[in-house]
């Protein structure tokens, strides 16, 4: 039997907002731009394998202990078949301080003989074939990609879920849905950055307990304010 078609990648629809909604977004995306033209990821790396590496190791830690952990790590293995001939014993010293070590380092490992055996030592720069690594999901692939300009991705964390819900950007009770609310509304030549700008608001001044309304350069647009102005 002849197999069926594969499917397109459906773009996402974009949403049908008033025009004042519209300029409200927009002077939010402004500003952001404005204060940080090229945000990067805060996490260090060298290569796309370091920085898939250290993405799939930030999983619930945060980028300083990661940075503090492959400053070492990638200093004796910082291709696959280094990362194999370290092994998971030899690997696992390196990472014990980051949460989640003994998985990690099995899913490292894995994965590092998948790229010597199937990609020739080479990390794929696919979706598919990303997220086909042990230990990489979709919001790995999605970090990787966007932050190698490769595939415009909004990678939805704790921050930008707590950002967008803040701002009223979204209002999606799952990641997933967040994600395809932000990838509607945020102008095209925006997206690549999007989910820097909001991880990094969300991880130093929108943060979950008390946020920083003082410092926000967003606050006068933001429809959460006054539920924090003087708490």
């Amino acid at each position: 039997m002849a197999k069926p078609p594969a499917q397109k990648k459906k773009t996402p629809p974009k949403k049908r907002l008033a025009p004042a909604e519209q300029a409200r977004i927009a002077e939010i995306f402004r500003r952001f731009e404005e204060q940080e033209s090229d945000p990067r990821t805060e996490l260090d790396y060298a290569s796309p394998y370091e920085l898939v590496t250290a993405v799939a190791l930030s999983a619930q830690a945060t980028d300083v202990s990661v940075n503090k952990a492959t400053a070492k790590l990638f200093k004796v293995a910082d291709t696959p078949a280094k990362m194999l001939a370290l092994g998971e014993v030899g690997l696992k010293p390196f990472i014990s301080s980051i949460g989640l070590f003994n998985t990690k380092a099995k899913n490292v490992i894995a994965a590092a003989r998948i790229l010597i055996e199937q990609y020739g030592g080479e990390v794929p720069l696919s979706r598919e074939a990303l997220q086909a690594l042990p230990g990489v999901g979709r919001k790995t692939a999605s970090v990787v990609l966007n932050e190698l300009r490769i595939e415009p991705a909004i990678a939805v964390d704790t921050h930008v879920f707590r950002v967008a819900h803040r701002l009223g950007l979204a209002k999606g009770k799952t990641p997933d849905q967040v994600e395809a609310e932000l990838m509607a509304i945020v102008p095209d030549p925006l997206k690549t950055r999007a989910h820097h700008w909001l991880i990094l608001h969300g991880r130093y001044v929108c943060v979950a307990r008390r946020p920083k309304c003082e410092e926000c350069v967003v606050a006068d647009l933001c429809p959460s304010r006054k539920l924090f102005i003087g708490r």
